[in-house]
């Protein structure tokens, strides 16, 4: 296994991306952060900067122009090895907007994606059970 892959399973930092979400999954996934749920206790936090991440989280549908940026911030800004996470159905199948004009493609033709964690919004038992995959995909269980 390569060291830097094995260095995000002790504590994966998380930059959270929004593509043009409804903002449900994002509330969802500060949800995660409270006493509650705790994924802190994980070794995952939340940080202010891409150039910083380990995850990249997505949420929403991407349109046109904010899938132009994010490309770009793949591409340029990511450290690599970065794994992305789309979270919910926007980001997934574009949900609602399938048939919109303005969200022409999904988030796995721009970027590649690691891991989809599924629903309208995921609920955070859902985020963690992602985060889990995610984690046993690291290691090569999955």
């Amino acid at each position: 296994m390569n060291l830097t892959l094995k260095a995000l399973l002790k504590s994966p930092w998380v930059f959270h991306l929004s593509t043009g979400s409804c903002n449900n999954c994002d509330i969802e996934i500060l949800d995660c952060l409270t006493p509650r749920f705790d994924i802190e206790r994980f070794g995952m936090r939340l940080v202010g900067s891409i150039r910083h991440a380990d995850v990249l989280l997505v949420t929403g549908s991407g349109n046109r122009k904010s899938m132009l940026r994010v490309k770009k911030i793949y591409e340029e800004q990511v450290p690599k090895p970065c794994v992305v996470v789309g979270i919910g159905e926007c980001a997934m199948s574009r949900g609602m907007f399938i048939h919109s004009y303005n969200c022409p493609r999904p988030l796995d033709s721009d970027i590649p994606v690691d891991v989809y964690i599924p629903g309208c919004p995921p609920k955070p038992e859902a985020i963690i059970a992602g985060v889990v995959k995610l984690i046993n995909k690291i290691k090569g269980i999955e």
